[in-house]
């Protein structure tokens, strides 16, 4: 089934260039010129990825990207010209599965796109489909973690890192391998995503950053799910 990618950006030119070089490369673009016609498309048509611009009169990026999110669980990347690390957390924290930086090639924007939308499949290579973690469960066939009745919004992003971490049953893994597993190696800044990511797993999951319990640092070397009783004692 061909992808389906909703692209937001007041800038005509770019939107005809993106379109017709993501068109060729097999995926189908339902463009947008501002944030309301996107949420129109969004309830509409339920594209398979958002790519939204920042800078857009009226309803800007961030806005839209917290509209989206109350939604859906579609995975979105950010356009934008600013690289700040504060833009950059603020837009993980809205709930955002990547963040490209203007100027960019077309053929990684591509890449990206292929890494976040292959992070939003289900994964096989459990032995069981639901994993406990403590007093969550992680269910591989819904794709969302519980605790009790609620169900923890993750986005697609934050998902895997999970379910990477929920494949070794406890064992350390190390930050190379999450960047391989989780990004597909594709980031500028892998170990800073790799850390915002937990972070804010972390903080999604209840789990206090600075003294966890879910999800452990293995310093020098990476993270581990501690998957025994949420009664154990925290990290020290």
């Amino acid at each position: 089934m061909t992808p389906r990618i909703m692209l937001v950006d007041d800038d005509a030119t770019l939107v005809r260039f993106i379109q017709e070089y993501l068109e060729n490369d097999g995926f189908t673009v339902l463009a947008a010129s501002n944030g309301q016609e996107a949420l129109r498309l969004a309830y509409q048509e339920h594209p398979d990825l958002a790519l939204v611009d920042v800078m857009m009169p009226a309803m800007d990026g961030w806005e839209l990207t917290n509209r989206l999110r109350e939604l859906s669980d579609i995975p979105i990347i950010l356009l934008t010209a600013k690289s700040s690390e504060m833009d950059k957390l603020r837009g993980f924290r809205l709930g955002v599965d990547d963040y490209v930086t203007k100027p960019f090639s077309f053929a990684e924007l591509t890449a990206r796109i292929q890494a976040v939308l292959n992070r939003a499949q289900p994964q096989t290579s459990f032995d069981h489909n639901l994993v406990p973690i403590g007093d969550l469960l992680l269910d591989m066939d819904r794709r969302e973690v519980r605790r009790g009745d609620e169900v923890i919004a993750l986005t697609p992003t934050e998902l895997r890192l999970l379910e990477v971490l929920a494949e070794k049953k406890g064992a350390a893994v190390a930050e190379p391998e999450l960047i391989i597993k989780v990004w597909a190696g594709n980031r500028q800044e892998e170990t800073a995503a790799v850390r915002r990511y937990v972070w804010m797993l972390r903080n999604k999951l209840g789990d206090d950053p600075t003294n966890p319990r879910y999800i452990l640092t293995v310093r020098g070397f990476g993270y581990r799910l501690n998957m025994d009783s949420v009664n154990l004692p925290r990290q020290s």
